[in-house]
């Protein structure tokens, strides 16, 4: 199969959509952490955090999946430019993922299912090891961060390869099929 010139509109909605949810996931997160059991959002913000986690899971496996039934077009760059690119969105999903898991395992290891905007569960499967919790929370923890931090160096690479290199890297994203 050809590979496509740029990427079709269902992906660059997606890729957006994952960019604003993810930053907007973290900030929560990085927020939500310090509240208090008298803070207002005690419970509010952990609920709304864990439902879009769960419907941005859903999403990234759909992506994925669309990914492969239409194509993505091929990387521009440098041989090493092409291999770094490959490596970051490959680790990228996987940081989604780790993301995903352990945000699951920290929510359910007191065995309560999740509700995801109290219109299906997602259910638990319990404590699967000693300090779940406490050992998802810091993977959940750190993996958010080096996504974040990866989500910079990648629209830093995106940003180069317009205005340095000019080449249609970020045409690609944007739907801008002009040359």
């Amino acid at each position: 199969m050809d590979s496509p010139s740029h990427y079709n509109l269902t992906l660059r909605v997606i890729h957006w959509l994952t960019a604003l949810v993810v930053v907007g996931l973290f900030a929560v997160g990085w927020w939500m952490v310090d509240l208090t059991y008298y803070s207002s959002w005690y419970k509010t913000a952990p609920f709304w955090h864990k439902s879009i986690g769960i419907c941005l899971a859903a999403l990234t496996v759909f992506r994925l999946v669309w990914r492969v039934v239409k194509g993505t077009p091929a990387i521009e760059g440098k041989p090493l430019e092409r291999k770094a690119a490959h490596a970051a969105h490959h680790t990228i999903y996987l940081l989604l993922f780790v993301i995903f898991v352990s945000g699951y395992l920290i929510s359910t290891s007191d065995g309560r299912a999740i509700e995801v905007f109290n219109v299906f569960s997602v259910p638990s499967m319990g404590e699967l090891f000693p300090n779940q919790s406490d050992i998802a929370g810091a993977v959940h923890y750190y993996a958010a961060f080096t996504l974040i931090g990866l989500a910079i160096l990648h629209a830093a690479a995106a940003i180069k390869h317009h205005v340095i290199n000019k080449d249609n890297t970020l045409r690609k994203m944007i739907g801008d099929k002009t040359s």
